[in-house]
């Protein structure tokens, strides 16, 4: 399986129909292609998971928000701002030492949108999507992330009624930093479960 944000090879009715309505956009004038490129790597990378990289500082900062976040992701995430449609109900699932989730959706593509944008190609594709439920340990190895065995994966599968987004283990050697300080070193693959977050010094 490839990691690199490619187009699932078995694309959906609907992503076709986008695909074609973009190009006729484009051919008419009315939307330039880089505009396009430049609106989807905002929500990708920035927006969306920023939304999340926020929640998931407050939490490493503020015990009573880490409980009440664990405890009711949907309102815990609705007090900072975050809400909508995609994120109708979202659980989050606290990493540690011994416990590692990973998100997937394995009918389509269901993602917390309103706290990590859109998703990644590599989520949508049908590799990702058939294999991370038979091999978690294989999958995450190709994204350079290697659990000892003695950490126990848990697989969570996304719904349209329920999204999952994982709060990542806190790094070592962050004690000291604030809030604000903390959310540049929190990735959108990290709030997935695709990856680990390293200490600064790393």
């Amino acid at each position: 399986m490839k990691r690199q944000d490619e187009p699932d090879r078995s694309e959906s009715d609907a992503a076709l129909r986008t695909r074609a309505l973009e190009s006729l956009l484009v051919e008419k004038g009315l939307l330039a292609t880089d505009t396009i490129n430049k609106v989807v790597e905002k929500y990708e990378k920035d927006v969306g998971p920023l939304n999340g990289a926020r929640v998931v500082a407050r939490a490493w900062s503020d015990p009573d928000y880490k409980r009440r976040l664990l405890a009711n992701g949907t309102a815990a995430i609705a007090e900072l701002g975050f809400a909508g449609r995609e994120g109708a109900e979202i659980v989050v699932l606290e990493n540690t030492s011994t416990v590692h989730n990973v998100v997937v959706c394995t009918l389509c593509s269901c993602y917390p949108w309103p706290v990590l944008g859109l998703p990644p190609g590599w989520y949508k594709s049908y590799a990702y999507r058939s294999r991370l439920v038979r091999e978690p340990r294989a999958v995450l190895r190709e994204f350079d992330l290697h659990l000892p065995d003695s950490v126990e994966v848990r697989v969570w599968d996304s719904n349209s009624d329920l999204r999952y987004m994982v709060l990542p283990e806190r790094p070592e050697g962050t004690e000291d930093l604030t809030e604000e300080a903390l959310v540049p070193l929190v990735t959108r693959d990290a709030m997935i479960g695709a990856a680990r977050i390293d200490s600064p010094s790393e």
